[in-house]
């Protein structure tokens, strides 16, 4: 949809009914370019960020979710609150998106799509809660000078005028009341007439409910010369809503300021150099891989590139967490995000804006809410229940009342005003998400990604941690050495190392200096190397008992081994140094009362070394894929919930396997797509960092859980008891909102935890 339907859609309330048809037929005209933003994903799954506008509390999330849900062409629906953004994974990638438009519009919730090739488009739905949040301030601050003025004409009453001076005062309360109500009260009205028309309720509906029978009431009074009126109720009870739900919002654009700051980060375009080596401006959704860049000192890398000429210094703050600026020189790649600092350099783009390092930083992040863990569902069955319940509860104590006094209708109708306010469930919506968002947030200025919410609780519940070797505990760069190699054997090694991209193959293709041979049928097994035929020769480089299956090994050899079939081998000596921060990282999350452990496939005297010099008591050598897999079910089965840490392609199945898993940046593909958390630094202090993060995040889920079931069970008999105003009902529930998203703010407090011994 065009950047107009945007400035259209952006109101600060929901639509009304004519509006809706205007926005069907915007839906329908523009579903084919909406189609240009459908994103897909590995396994060949299409879906669509849309940005929304009125959204509200756990109420509106619910249902959204549960009508798309329903819906045969959606396959999943996921609302991000905080970033008013909703995910839709469809069945299929021809799937007509315009009947999904027409029902959110239908629902009240007019959508638009964000550009997901511009990964600024990630601030569409931020940008419309900003300007909520202003047209909101607005209507405070003329609820305030009508309160202040009709607390000032009530004085009057309040002294004991009477005859037509107190008519005169309720008069002259009414025509300040009435344009206030109706303009200040906007938001609330509009949100419940459009609900309304969608059939169904939101918690907007018995605000206004409450607001509009407070200024009716008062009229009716004034016009049968009654001697008690509630303008000043009326109005002050809009200044308190509309002064909580400003704080609500303006705590919810604080608590995504990690993403909307991300998003910030991203290039709108980029020099792209022509054929006839003249640059041309160009946008960043247009800018595609194999082209080159220019990318001058002071810029933000557009897009994640590989240097091909020009040497400077980077800023890596995004990636590193460190501010210590790197050199870069040819052949480095470089991710999007990243600020150069000194030259001027040319780089050859290696993927689209939409699948760029900041890309991937922004989707994480903004998932950090969208998934569902179990306080989630709690809250969504709990908001789901809302709308019927405070309904009925307000019903049966106006009943309730009018009976015990009697008839008065006036004393009934105040008490079910104050039930209708009092009974809200936003902060029992915002409880979980906003507390995983600033979580999110944290640990992405501690150097590390969050990839769901989900995740976040199942670390929090960890007991164990198991960490693989190579790459993980170790640095992925190993030192080699090795004896006299024939120039056979050494073409050999050579073509098949450069095949693999396993660290110790890695290590070996730098070690070795000659030729590569030609290479064919390249098969690797993960968790024993790397096998081909080798200028016609059946070859195998890996592990010693797996190589000498054709050829002829050494005794006691340990050492990454190559050899021609039924030729003798070639040994390779590997030597190992500790990742920054392994032996801090197991010495914190030992003293935290977890136990840690160590997996493998690597023979037992590197194993037995690198044990000792972190003081791992439990560790297993020469341990494949299946064997670590085996490993984590039997201590599930003991019940224990374990960390998985590990980087190669062989680790991959464990660490989908594993209670929740982590992988450094420097991870194989494989290993990042499995992981449920990814460490950009490359200290493991992470580690413990993420750990102490995730208890402190559970412990603030679970006071904001005791504190809005507890404001609900407080408060409710209350109201229905009579002993609560309507103001009164109006500053608890502003407060209860409040107080959760303040709570969740105390996570960006505190200095950040080290791990033992850094």
């Amino acid at each position: 949809m065009d950047r107009l339907a945007v400035g259209e859609l952006a109101l600060d309330h929901p639509i009304e009914a004519r509006n809706i048809e205007r926005v069907v037929r915007m839906s329908s005209a523009s579903a084919e370019a909406m189609r240009t933003e459908i994103r897909v994903n590995d396994q060949g799954i299409g879906c669509i960020r849309l940005a929304l506008t009125n959204l509200r509390c756990g109420g509106c999330v619910a249902t959204i979710e549960r009508v798309l849900s329903a819906r045969a062409d959606v396959a999943a629906a996921r609302v991000n609150l905080t970033l008013s953004q909703l995910v839709i994974t469809l069945p299929r990638l021809d799937t007509d998106l315009a009947p999904i438009i027409e029902a959110l519009a239908a629902l009240g919730f007019p959508a638009v799509p964000v550009d997901s090739g511009d990964v600024s488009g990630m601030e569409t739905g931020a940008a419309q809660e900003g300007s909520v949040s202003k047209n909101l301030i607005r209507a405070l601050a003329v609820a305030g000078f009508g309160a202040a003025n009709i607390m000032a004409l009530s004085v009057g009453s309040w002294a004991g005028a009477d005859g037509i001076t107190r008519s005169s005062f309720q008069w002259l309360s009414a025509a300040i009341a009435v344009p206030v109500v109706l303009y200040s009260g906007r938001p609330f009205f509009a949100s419940a007439w459009s609900a309304l028309h969608a059939g169904r309720v939101n918690m907007d509906v018995p605000i206004a409910l409450a607001v509009g029978l407070t200024l009716l009431l008062s009229l009716f009074e004034t016009l049968n010369g009654g001697a008690h009126v509630f303008f000043d109720a009326a109005v002050t009870l809009l200044f308190f809503l509309l002064g909580g739900r400003t704080l609500d919002h303006l705590m919810r654009d604080r608590a995504r300021s990690a993403i909307t700051g991300l998003a910030r980060l991203a290039a709108r375009g980029a020099s792209v150099r022509q054929t006839d080596g003249n640059l041309v401006w160009t946008t960043i959704d247009k800018v595609a891989p194999g082209a080159v860049v220019a990318i001058g000192p002071g810029e933000r890398i557009p897009v994640d590139c590989c240097i091909i000429d020009g040497m400077t210094d980077l800023d890596r703050a995004l990636v590193t967490g460190e501010s210590v600026s790197v050199p870069a020189r040819p052949g480095d790649n470089l991710e999007a995000g990243t600020l150069n600092l000194t030259g001027t350099i040319a780089a050859r783009v290696l993927r689209a804006a939409s699948e760029s390092f900041l890309a991937q930083i922004i989707t994480m992040q903004g998932a950090a809410e969208a998934t569902r863990g179990r306080y989630i569902r709690i809250a969504d069955r709990a908001a789901r229940l809302y709308a019927p319940f405070v309904h009925i509860a307000a019903l049966l104590t106006f009943i309730g009342w009018l009976v015990a006094t009697e008839g008065d209708w006036r004393r009934a109708i105040f008490v079910a005003i104050s039930v209708l306010i009092i009974t809200c469930p936003c902060a029992l919506g915002l409880a979980v998400p906003v507390a995983h968002v600033v979580a999110a947030g944290k640990l992405l200025r501690m150097g590390i990604l969050m990839k769901d919410g989900s995740a976040l609780e199942r670390l929090a519940e960890i007991d164990s941690t198991v960490f693989d070797k190579t790459g993980t505990l170790t640095t992925g760069t190993p030192t080699i050495s090795a004896g006299p190699i024939g120039a056979a054997d050494c073409a050999g090694a050579m073509a098949l190392a450069t095949a693999s991209g396993h660290p110790a193959a890695q290590a070996i293709a730098r070690y070795l200096d000659c030729q590569p041979g030609t290479v064919a049928d390249v098969d690797e097994l993960p968790g024993n190397g790397i096998a081909g035929r080798v200028d016609g020769r059946p070859a195998r480089l890996g592990r010693a008992s797996w190589v000498g299956e054709i050829a002829t090994v050494p005794a006691g050899a340990d050492g990454p081994l190559f050899g021609f079939a039924g030729e003798p081998t070639v040994a390779f000596a590997l030597s190992e140094t500790l990742r920054p921060g392994a032996l801090g990282a197991i010495e914190a999350l030992r003293a935290g009362g977890l136990r840690v452990a160590m997996l493998s496939g690597d023979a037992a005297p590197r194993v037995d070394r690198i044990a000792t010099a972190l003081g791992i008591g439990e560790a297993m050598n020469e341990a494949s894929p299946a064997a670590k897999i085996a490993w984590l079910e039997r201590r599930r089965g003991e019940g224990r919930r374990v960390l998985m840490v590990g980087d190669g392609l062989n680790d991959a199945p464990a660490l989908a396997a594993a209670h929740v898993s982590m992988a450094p940046a420097s991870a194989s593909d494989a290993g990042r797509t499995a992981a449920d958390f990814i460490i950009l630094r490359d200290g493991l202090e992470a580690v413990p960092e993420a750990w102490q993060t995730a208890r402190a995040t559970a412990r603030i889920v679970r006071q904001n859980f005791i504190a809005a079931f507890g404001y609900n069970i407080v408060t409710i008999p209350l109201a229905v008891a009579g002993l609560v105003t309507p103001l009164m009902a109006a500053l608890a529930m502003s407060a209860s909102s409040v107080v959760v998203i303040a709570n969740a703010l105390r996570l960006n407090g505190g200095a950040r935890p080290k791990a033992a011994g850094a």
